[in-house]
């Protein structure tokens, strides 16, 4: 053995890369299945290639399929772009899952339901709103706020809007009447995007609303469903219908479509109700916060990903903050307040120093002018030269000579 180690040949590494299957993308751990087939490339040229597969049914599967995968579509992996999540996510996020956003009043999960939704509008993928709390105009105002423009995605209809809220009004015109130029702009670009739910306790109708928009934009495999709050879908409906729409969404979106599902929940109440109690049924928790015990008298947000099937998660809190264009950003408490205290005390020091050079002055100044006081009420008392007579500084009686010398010349002045 110590021989086959000197001399390299154990443990070495196998010398070519393990192949994959054409069709699947997997790794083909044994023997491979090999076969040909006629490619059509982009000039209608064809041509014939060879491809390699883990079993015959990926090979049959190939010949049926009007074309090859070029990468592993069955429960491909994104990025989903929010800070807090990449840094908890390294491998991403399957596409197969329906995650519960779980969060407390004020740590702007709506803010952080948006930049999901921007990210997959960037990566060029649809994406469906279910919107149980906001009207459209709301829904769309929230992007604006935040400095992201989904106006040209409603337009192309790569954003759809599935309106579960304006059943509540009882006169829609009415509430279009008392609208400002700038809402109604906004209403009128997300009418086209927006399919009305009439009555979302109908969940058997909410579930065909959202099935029609998928399919209209063919999201198999492709973007993602974001239903804002199923706090407020369990205000509707009784928790046992609740729980079924939760599991026939899942399993007809997320496993049947492979497309990603984000909803929305407010901790109000127990944690042991709907739709918090859920956690055996989704298939990822995320979990936000807000914590004053950081730093006194202030409450930091907080998030991490509690858990998500099959991926890695480093399932750590992210304090974070929200600015406009950019969307979420982590950072350190404790580390931003140690740099505030220092900066406040380089401040504080700058100012100290200031103030001393500004007393010196006014002292040096006042000295001065002292000193030119007394040279002048010396003045009489001095030599042609403008020094001190050694004389009269030891003269016990020079207070009294300068009253004299005055005396004797007014006497001088009457006698002229």
């Amino acid at each position: 053995m110590s021989e086959d180690l000197a001399d390299g040949s154990a443990d070495d590494p196998p010398e070519d890369p393990p192949a994959y299957c054409d069709f699947c993308r997997m790794p083909i751990p044994t023997d491979p299945v090999r076969a040909a087939a006629a490619v059509v490339d982009g000039d209608g040229d064809t041509d014939t290639d060879e491809y390699v597969f883990c079993s015959e049914a990926c090979r049959d599967a190939l010949a049926d399929a009007e074309f090859a995968f070029t990468e592993y579509h069955g429960h491909r992996r994104v990025r989903p772009g929010v800070s807090a999540f990449d840094a908890s996510l390294p491998q991403g996020f399957p596409r197969n899952a329906f995650v519960l956003m779980s969060g407390e009043a004020g740590t702007r999960d709506r803010a952080v339901q948006a930049e999901l939704v921007w990210r997959t509008l960037q990566r060029g993928e649809p994406v469906v709103i279910v919107s149980l709390q906001e009207p459209p105009g709301s829904v769309v105002q929230q992007f604006l706020t935040l400095e992201w423009n989904v106006l040209p995605y409603l337009e192309r209809g790569q954003l759809h809007i599935v309106d579960a809220f304006t059943y509540r009004l009882s006169d829609r015109d009415r509430m279009f009447d008392r609208m400002d130029e700038w809402n109604k702009h906004l209403y009128d670009v997300a009418r086209d995007a927006t399919t009305t739910v009439r009555d979302p306790s109908d969940l058997g109708e909410l579930h065909n609303k959202v099935d029609n928009a998928m399919r209209a934009r063919d999201m198999v495999d492709d973007g993602l469903v974001l239903v804002d709050s199923l706090t407020e879908l369990g205000t509707l409906v009784q928790p046992v219908r609740a729980y079924n729409f939760v599991k026939d969404l899942r399993a007809d979106v997320c496993k049947g479509r492979f497309v990603p599902i984000f909803a929305g929940a407010t901790l109000s109440g127990a944690r042991d109700e709907f739709p918090h109690d859920l956690e055996y049924v989704v298939d990822g928790i995320v979990e936000m916060r807000l914590n004053q015990e950081i730093i006194a008298d202030t409450l930091i947000k907080q998030a991490r990903i509690r858990k998500l099937n099959g991926v890695l998660v480093i399932p750590e809190w992210h304090a974070y903050e929200y600015t406009s264009g950019t969307g979420m950003v982590l950072f350190d408490p404790e580390e931003e307040q140690e740099k505030t205290r220092k900066r406040r005390e380089a401040e504080a020091a700058a100012d100290a120093e200031e103030g001393e050079d500004g007393d010196g002055d006014p002292d040096e100044e006042g000295e001065t002018a002292d000193t030119d006081a007394d040279a002048a009420t010396a003045d009489p008392a001095t030599n042609g030269d403008g020094t001190d007579s050694p004389a009269d500084a030891d003269d016990p009686n020079e207070d009294a000579r300068p009253a004299e010398a005055a005396d004797t010349t007014a006497s001088g002045r009457d006698e002229a």
